[in-house]
């Protein structure tokens, strides 16, 4: 055998199969694409809720154990991939957002594994009796090829609700649960879901769109024998044997490995990396700031020089008040509107979707879950949802604060915007973050004051007085034994919300553990961005770019942002 090669045949040889370098632009579109397609096969009602178009609408998650593990096989083929790319030659292209935000989704859906989230899933503030009474009314159904994979996915969906409970007692049988009062949240939440029957069910919500009667037939039938009974059966789980096995306890440290499951949805969330305790500490810096400044505007507004007293002369003013749902409806839709015509002033590249804002359904109201934006599309426009239950107890500075929060100059100009990107792979639309996300739209309730959007004089002082309380009392109630009382009270002081409601979103947090730090980690952060800015540009700065930089890149996490910023004010100098 020959062992040994001429050094001239030895270099033809190297040079005939050296490797041609793959550009790693086309090597992350690559990636892209097949975490679209494991996306889409995967997780396929995540579409409709970040307002793109699916291929095909009969699809459902497989939350099996079997299901789960080929899930997890395919993140960990593709984050391995990903690994191996440098973004320094993607710089000023889109593949260099795009990499990114694949990334960060990767990696914070493998940290959080250790949570096991599929065990202890009864979530009263995302769960399946929440996103899937939506998904219905997304379903299209505008062919006879539409209505045949709607029944398709939807005779699917009792199986898959059989199948959270079957999660639910292998997660007991393993030492995991949700705690007792979210527990009765969502039961609270699945009666009202059962008091619908037939075809006023909110799963009858795409039959309402066709006028095919036929499709309406087969689907009432479908709810009432099959969609129904499962619902009931989950309920009545819930109600006669989970209810008794829950934890006590809110804080996840309950559960196995709680402590790691908190630090990893924190860094998952904020999509920074810094410690627990590092937020805690500067949540509480940034509170003593903050009652800095409300005395300062209660000194002016009231002639207090007390916080206490000037949060108490806020909380009892009786103008603060809303007398009816239609007022407070009215109200909020007055608060986007007049937020919108201010709006071309302070962006530069001002998108044309609109945003509407509409009540929750009857069975959500009263039940803990909050105002939120939902994202629309093309043809539909986003959407701010919010309860109208006892207007009587919500303020009107509140209702300015949130508006702005969710609308404009909030999530609905930060998700329209990044829309307008060209050159990003679809599935970028499919990936959010909270720590950048929820923390524009805290800069937000502060840019509308600069915007001089609030009319009332309680607005500029309650969104002043809760920033950066979420920083405290997250970690407070998970890792550093605060009760429930403890973080009532500390909530109670900024008075953001009514008393009734300081329970709801303490079961808030103990759901979501990490996801309320998101807002002002993520305030912060862009905050100490713009002052950087400014003070590096001085005359120079203008405020409309900043924000087209801030928001042209949707949701990229922080380290990005800050380097993309960073970046952008250099080329500025």
């Amino acid at each position: 055998m020959l062992r040994t090669l001429s050094l001239s045949a030895s270099l033809a040889l190297t040079f005939a199969v050296a490797p041609v370098l793959a550009d790693p632009s086309e090597t992350v579109n690559r990636l892209a694409e097949r975490y679209y397609q494991y996306m889409l096969t995967h997780h396929p009602e995540a579409p409709y809720f970040s307002g793109v178009e699916p291929p095909t609408h009969d699809g459902l998650t497989d939350i099996s154990s079997e299901g789960i593990t080929a899930a997890q096989e395919e993140e960990d083929a593709i984050f391995g991939e990903i690994e191996k790319i440098g973004s320094g030659a993607l710089v000023g292209k889109p593949e260099w957002v795009t990499l990114a935000l694949v990334r960060q989704a990767l990696h914070a859906a493998r940290i959080r594994r250790i949570c096991r989230l599929e065990l202890w899933q009864v979530n009263q503030m995302s769960g399946w009796q929440l996103d899937y009474s939506r998904l219905a009314s997304l379903q299209p159904t505008g062919t006879p090829e539409l209505r045949s994979q709607a029944l398709a996915r939807w005779a699917k969906f009792p199986a898959y609700i059989d199948q959270v409970t079957e999660n639910l007692k292998a997660g007991l049988e393993a030492g995991y649960s949700a705690p007792k009062a979210v527990v009765k949240r969502v039961i609270d939440q699945l009666d009202g879901l059962l008091a619908l029957e037939g075809r006023v069910s909110p799963f009858f919500a795409m039959a309402k769109e066709t006028e095919d009667e036929g499709f309406a037939a087969d689907l009432e039938k479908l709810i009432t024998e099959r969609i129904q009974p499962a619902v009931r059966r989950h309920r009545d789980y819930l109600a006669d044997e989970y209810l008794t096995k829950a934890r006590e306890e809110l804080s996840v440290t309950a559960n196995p490995d709680g402590a790691a499951c908190y630090a990893a949805s924190l860094e998952a969330y904020t999509t920074l990396d810094r410690s627990p305790r590092d937020v805690f500490e500067l949540g509480g810096k940034t509170v003593a700031a903050n009652r800095a400044r409300v005395v300062e505007l209660g000194q002016a507004a009231y002639g207090l020089n007390e916080f206490g007293e000037i949060m108490a002369r806020v909380k009892a003013d009786p103008t603060d008040r809303f007398e009816s749902k239609e007022e407070l409806l009215e109200f909020s839709r007055e608060a986007v509107a007049r937020a919108a015509a201010e709006m071309p002033n302070w962006v530069g590249d001002m998108p044309q979707q609109r945003v509407k804002v509409v009540p929750f359904p009857e069975h959500e109201e009263g039940t803990g879950r909050s105002a939120h934006y939902n994202a629309g599309n093309d043809e539909r426009p986003g959407e701010y949802r919010i309860p109208l239950h006892e207007p009587e107890k919500q303020s009107k500075g509140n209702a300015e604060a949130t508006a702005f929060h969710e609308t404009w100059p909030g999530h609905h100009l930060q998700v329209a915007v990044s829309r307008k990107l060209e050159g990003l792979h679809p599935v970028t639309n499919l990936i959010w973050f909270s720590g950048p996300g929820e923390g524009w739209a805290r800069y937000s309730e502060s840019l509308a004051e600069e915007m001089g959007l609030y009319e009332t004089v309680t607005g500029p002082i309650r969104r002043r007085a809760w920033p950066a309380r979420g920083m405290v009392v997250d970690p407070g109630l998970h890792l550093f034994g605060w009760s429930r009382e403890q973080v009532k009270e500390y909530m109670a002081e900024a008075g953001r919300f009514p008393d009734e409601r300081l329970d709801d979103m303490v079961d808030r947090i103990a759901i979501l553990p990490g996801q309320l730090t998101a807002y002002d980690s993520g305030g912060l952060e862009i905050m100490a961005l713009r002052r950087e800015a400014e003070d590096a540009l001085g005359e120079a700065f203008d405020i409309r770019e900043f924000h087209d930089r801030i928001l042209e890149y949707g949701t990229i996490p922080l380290p990005a942002l800050r380097e993309h910023i960073e970046r952008w004010i250099r080329s500025k100098q």
